[in-house]
């Protein structure tokens, strides 16, 4: 079982769930892995009328990062985020800074601003191009367009900048994430991308969680806990349990596959401390290895919620309610270390009816929902 919460990247953050009976199912999220990178999302309206010509914008490729960019950055992505997802909170000015100048591990991002004539910041645009041989295919986009410049061509204009760059580095695939309601998902059928996943995202309330599974007998295992890097002992068993997560739900995506190594998952909380995040992970342990995890992660500045990243049992080793038992565990660890964290989000497939059911016993409730686009480029 899997369950994700937010991508690999730590920009991203995933938690979808793979397979298994009820009690083996966690979540997982978006397009991606869990090493560092955020939710990616598509907000720019779709024109009434197609223009006939772009607006008169630059598009401005940003190779190295000044806080002042980071500033028009993180302005244009709240204003859009407040537009299209009212009641969620935004990202700090400090987490989009973070985001934007931490490098990520197995992926590079390209950026763009969008500047009108008077040179105001009105779009911003981000590719990340995965580097791992089984994702060497793909890209994510995200894109965010000021509420008061879309119906303009701005995010039209962005897209092809990005569209040209995905092809140019030899991409076959640009996945990208939008609101279930709302015209997002509008923008991207009218520029050729297609529904490949359903999501929905959940919220639990830590102290009201049904926790009692943490106290459950599990002849044979054992659980653990680490905060941000795994133990040397543990890193190739934690690798070895992490590599489960490839049969997580992906749907109609061209997602590819990842391969985790110690160095690699040391590399992503490395990526995390770097931009200030705290990662919480539990395990279970049994029969010399890493039976099944959950990781929760607390960005930086963040006084209320925590994201779910990886939920894992591993297949030799489902079918135990293991997945149910470190979750359980999880919310016993963090109204202890953690008591200002009142809510957990997570985000599982539609048709993850395990996980699902799994997160329903905790007491997650259904929040909201997210699509994940997919858009074929030709390949030469």
């Amino acid at each position: 079982m899997n369950d994700r919460d937010h991508r690999d990247d730590p920009d991203d953050r995933d938690d979808r769930d793979d397979r298994d009976d009820p009690n083996e199912r966690d979540d997982t999220v978006g397009a991606g892995s869990h090493e560092p990178a955020p939710p990616i999302r598509v907000t720019q309206r779709i024109h009434a009328t197609p223009t006939q010509e772009f607006p008169l914008i630059s598009t401005i490729p940003l190779t190295q990062v000044s806080t002042e960019d980071a500033a028009a950055w993180h302005a244009v992505v709240a204003a859009s985020l407040g537009s299209d997802l009212p009641a969620e909170p935004r990202p700090t000015f400090e987490q989009v800074h973070a985001q934007l100048t931490v490098a990520g591990r197995g992926n590079r991002r390209l950026l763009w601003l969008a500047k009108a004539a008077d040179g105001a910041v009105v779009g911003v645009a981000g590719l990340r191009l995965f580097t791992s041989s089984g994702q060497s295919h793909l890209a994510e986009l995200e894109l965010h367009v000021a509420p008061d410049r879309r119906r303009s061509g701005v995010g039209s204009h962005l897209l092809a900048t990005v569209v040209k760059a995905a092809q140019d580095e030899q991409r076959r695939s640009l996945v990208a994430a939008a609101p279930g309601d709302g015209p997002s998902g509008a923008f991207c059928a009218a520029h050729g991308f297609r529904r490949v996943l359903a999501l929905d995202h959940l919220l639990l309330d830590v102290a009201d969680a049904e926790a009692a599974e943490a106290d459950a007998e599990h002849p044979g295992y054992e659980l653990t806990g680490w905060t941000g890097t795994v133990p040397d002992e543990l890193a190739e068993a934690f690798a070895a349990a992490k590599n489960a997560m490839n049969d997580m739900p992906t749907g109609d995506m061209d997602y590819g596959s990842q391969s985790w190594t110690a160095d690699r998952v040391r590399a992503m909380a490395e990526v995390l401390a770097d931009r200030g995040d705290l990662l919480l992970t539990t395990a279970a342990l049994g029969k010399g290895e890493i039976a099944g995890y959950t990781e929760i992660v607390i960005r930086a500045g963040e006084t209320r919620r925590a994201l779910q990243y990886d939920t894992v049992v591993v297949p030799a080793h489902r079918g135990h309610g293991l997945g149910l038992w470190v979750k359980a565990a999880m919310v016993r660890r963090l109204r202890a270390e953690q008591p200002g964290i009142v809510e957990i989000e997570t985000d599982n497939a539609q048709d993850n009816t395990h996980m699902l059911a799994v997160n329903r016993r905790l007491g997650f409730r259904f929040h909201r929902s997210t699509h994940e686009y997919q858009l074929d480029l030709p390949t030469a």
